[in-house]
């Protein structure tokens, strides 16, 4: 491994025309001990991610790194190999249409300073439609930079707040010496990551916004051998959504059984909490088939969570346009997204 503090990893796949920006975000870091991965997942537009890489290439050599997959490998799969290629001491993972903020390493290698042996840091982020100057939400877990030792606390509070990939920075050797294939095809790597990680390790929690998350385009998963018939390209159907959260449960129920910690109900309370976003992505479908859903959600576990109804109610009477005013309106009284106990 060189000396560099971080490798900004992008798993790339179609959504050439975003990368340009991408790239011109992560090369403007006033922090310059890092180099850039792409690993290109054999996508449609791997032509124009092949061009576009070359250029920027020439223009900055020895910085930026291009992998080719032969074969689709899947989302999963492919931030393995991004962690398996990574040089940097610390991994930072981008979405491949997302955008990192001015002075994002610099605030990551701050919070990683808190504990130099912290294995993940959480970051905060914020979400935009077509212009990054025009934030749609921002999720900020915490209002101060906040240390969490190894244990059940670490991995309830950071698994479900890793979702988002972009921004999440990994301690590279950790990761890799627990390189698993078992969740390949359920698009939540990163979650199995945190969970087996912050058993032994620290995490960190920053509550500066380093990425920018674009919202509005659509999901391009369901492509590879590991998540054909479980993900739609271009869509986000009431069954994928199903198997998306059953695979954050398996997950979770796989970290309380192999590292002995006892995590699996307060992930579950966890995510029934802040349930809103999963309700709300088929909020929109019709009455049957948004109650079918639910219903569905309900018998993973979350009828016994009062959070869980109370959205369900919101969303079906109020609609998702005006309870998203409603949640935006409390975070951004906040300064940050309200904490509910995991008991």
């Amino acid at each position: 491994m060189s000396n560099l503090r971080f490798t900004v990893c992008i798993p790339s796949y179609n959504r050439a025309v975003f990368l340009p920006a991408l790239l011109d975000s992560i090369m403007a870091q006033d922090f310059k001990s890092f180099n850039i991965l792409v690993c290109e997942d054999n996508s449609p537009e791997r032509c124009e991610i092949q061009k576009i890489v070359s250029s920027y290439q020439e223009y900055f050599p020895g910085v930026i790194t291009y992998l080719e997959n032969n074969e689709n490998l899947g989302y999963d799969k492919n931030l393995r190999k991004l962690l398996e290629n990574s040089v940097g001491e610390y991994t930072v993972f981008m979405g491949n249409d997302d955008l990192m903020c001015a002075g994002a390493l610099t605030s990551i290698n701050e919070s990683i300073s808190l504990d130099p042996s912290c294995a993940v840091v959480i970051r905060s982020y914020a979400s935009f439609d077509k212009s990054p100057l025009a934030l749609k939400q921002i999720y900020r877990y915490f209002p101060n930079k906040k240390l969490i030792s190894p244990g059940v606390e670490a991995i309830t509070l950071a698994y479900r707040r890793a979702v988002v990939i972009s921004g999440m920075t990994f301690k590279t050797i950790d990761a890799r010496a627990i390189a698993t294939c078992k969740f390949d095809g359920t698009l939540l790597y990163q979650l199995y990551l945190v969970g087996m990680l912050l058993a032994n390790k620290s995490v960190v929690f920053s509550p500066d916004i380093v990425v920018l998350r674009r919202d509005g385009v659509s999901p391009d998963f369901g492509n590879s051998e590991s998540e054909r018939g479980k993900f739609v390209p271009n869509d986000q159907t009431p069954d994928s959504s199903i198997y998306f959260i059953r695979g954050m449960l398996d997950i979770a129920l796989h970290i309380n059984t192999s590292m002995k910690v006892p995590v699996f109900k307060k992930i579950q309370t966890d995510i029934g909490n802040y349930s809103y976003p999963i309700l709300s992505i088929q909020a929109r479908k019709s009455p049957l088939i948004f109650f079918k859903y639910c219903f569905d959600l309900a018998k993973m576990g979350f009828w016994k969570n009062q959070l869980f109804y109370l959205y369900v109610i919101g969303l079906f009477t109020i609609g998702p346009n005006n309870m998203d005013v409603i949640i935006k309106f409390i975070k951004n009284k906040l300064g940050y997204t309200p904490f509910f106990s995991m008991k």
